[in-house]
Parts: C-alpha cells; sequence; structure tokens
C-alpha cells in the first residue's frame, strides 16, 4: 500500500494546511488522517470554525479532487478538545459530499482495514468541556476542570456530563471490530507513554505536585488489551520536544503522535503495512 499521512494540531494555520495540500499534490498519499484541533481558536479574528470549513477546507479539497482525480485521498477527521462541537454539522455535510469521512464515534471500511476515531480528552483545565469525559471514574486531576463545570457550545444532558466515560465509550466503538486491521485516530494519547509528556515539571497546586503525564487511561488500556494495528494520537504539543519521541509501540500495536509545539508542519508518513518504517518530518 502506498504511505499515508498524519497530521494533527494545526489550530487553522493557513500556511501548514497550504504545506500539507502542496505535498498531498506531490506525493499522492493514500489516504491522510487528520486528529483534531485543526480549526482556528473560536477567539482567532479572522475566522469563524464554519468560515474555515466551507470557505478554506472544503474549497481546497475540492479543487484538490479537481485536480487529482482517481488519486485524490481518502481523508479521515475527527475534531478535537479546542475545536469545540459545532463544526461537526459542516464536517458531516462535506462527508457526504465524498470530500472526506468524519469518523469519530463510528468505524469505516477503507481496504481490508478498518478505521475508526474518537475525539474525547480526560478532563484538562480549559472550560470548554464539548469534547472533555470523564476518562475511566469521576475523578478530575488537580488544577483540572469537571465536565459538569464547564462550558458546552452544544447542549448535553446532566447525566452524560456526570456519568459517561472515555472508557465506556471505547468499549462500545471495539464491539465488532477485528483489531489487527484496525487503525484507531484519537485526539488524546495513552495515558504515562512517551506520547503524553507536558511540560509540567515542578509545577504545584495546592503543595500537590501536577501529573506530567495528561493522556487518557481508558485509550492506554484500550490499546494495551486489543492490540489495534496502529493508534494515531495528538493532543500534547511538547511531548515529542521533551521526549524526542513520536512513535511508541505497545506490543504489536504501533502509535504515532503528530502534534508539534512549534511553526512547522509536523507530517508523519506510514505504510499501513509497515508501519515499523514510519517517519516524521518538520516541514
Amino acid at each position: 500500500m502506498s504511505d499515508c499521512f498524519f497530521i494533527s494540531d494545526l489550530h487553522g494555520h493557513v500556511d501548514r494546511f497550504e504545506k500539507l495540500f502542496t505535498l498531498i499534490r506531490r506525493e499522492h498519499p493514500a489516504a491522510v488522517f487528520m486528529g483534531g484541533d485543526f480549526l482556528p481558536s473560536f477567539l482567532h479574528p479572522n475566522w469563524s470554525s464554519r468560515c474555515f470549513i466551507q470557505d478554506f477546507l472544503a474549497v481546497e479539497c475540492r479543487r484538490l479532487a479537481g485536480d487529482l482525480g482517481p488519486r485524490y485521498p481518502a481523508l479521515f477527521i475527527i475534531l478535537g478538545n479546542d475545536d469545540g462541537r459545532r463544526p461537526e454539522k459542516e464536517l458531516l455535510q462535506e462527508d457526504y459530499r465524498g470530500l472526506w469521512t468524519y469518523v469519530h464515534g463510528r468505524s469505516v471500511t477503507w481496504g481490508r482495514f478498518r478505521i475508526f476515531g474518537y475525539s474525547f480528552i480526560p478532563p484538562s483545565p480549559y472550560v470548554l468541556k464539548d469534547w472533555e469525559r470523564y476518562d475511566v471514574s469521576r475523578y478530575v486531576d488537580p488544577g483540572c476542570v469537571s465536565p459538569e463545570e464547564g462550558m458546552y457550545s452544544v447542549p448535553r444532558s446532566d447525566h452524560e456530563k456526570k456519568y459517561r466515560t472515555i472508557q465506556a465509550d471505547l468499549e462500545n466503538i471495539r464491539r465488532g471490530l477485528l483489531m489487527e486491521h484496525t487503525i484507531g485516530l484519537f485526539h488524546a494519547p495513552p495515558y504515562k507513554s512517551k506520547l503524553d509528556r507536558a511540560s509540567l515539571d515542578d509545577r504545584h497546586i495546592d503543595h500537590v505536585p501536577l501529573d506530567v503525564h495528561i493522556g487518557s487511561i481508558a485509550i492506554a488500556r484500550f490499546i494495551q488489551q486489543h492490540q489495534p494495528w496502529i493508534t494515531l494520537h495528538g493532543h500534547v504539543h511538547e511531548s515529542t520536544r521533551l521526549t524526542g519521541i513520536w512513535h511508541d509501540r505497545f506490543s504489536r500495536t504501533h502509535a504515532f503522535n503528530a502534534a508539534h509545539d512549534g511553526p512547522e508542519l509536523a507530517l508523519i508518513r506510514f505504510d499501513p503495512d509497515r508501519p515499523e518504517d514510519a517517519t516524521r518530518e518538520l516541514i
């Protein structure tokens, strides 16, 4: 199979998207995976999420599809915690028009592989909670805001805020999937891995030291127990800079982190048939 591209956490930086589109035209990847937090912040002075999707991303993807014809790649997308949930409507419209496939909470067939996506992260210090859930229990790290105390752009029930967990969600997604042929597109990385290291050294709240690992325990357990073939992650921008590692291994599972805290586009190229040969380039 041809190489695939994986990017995450572009946060609406048009220059990075333009680099990505140039590379797609040049290299013709079989698929492109976008791991969330790709929209501008709601505080961005020039773009709303809706305008960015409709007036930039969809326009450029249509142009790519026209230029590449049958070589237009499969494009798999999820949202991240900084994107909010309101843009789902626009993403689903273009999904139905064939530009991309929105995979949060669902699985789709791609060749001999199944692709599934999952956007939620554990409770964070941020107030927007559209894509946050309790992880495996109703525990919140020091300095973080619980799902019940945050704000939402799309209404959710009090029961969902209080009782839904990432762990339960993943068990529902897992049913019916053959993990040896599965690629999981997550926003959060697995907890206490080489992909979730945050810059929280020597930080304390009320004399309690903060955990420098901010990934998901449920995602870590899911990977360790079920061994999907490949998992793709973002969210923790500084992790690769701090650890020097963007490719972790959990027995059979290859896990990649495409988040980056510099000005460049961080691009991971991987062949699903040979994930051990994946490469990362800053462009």
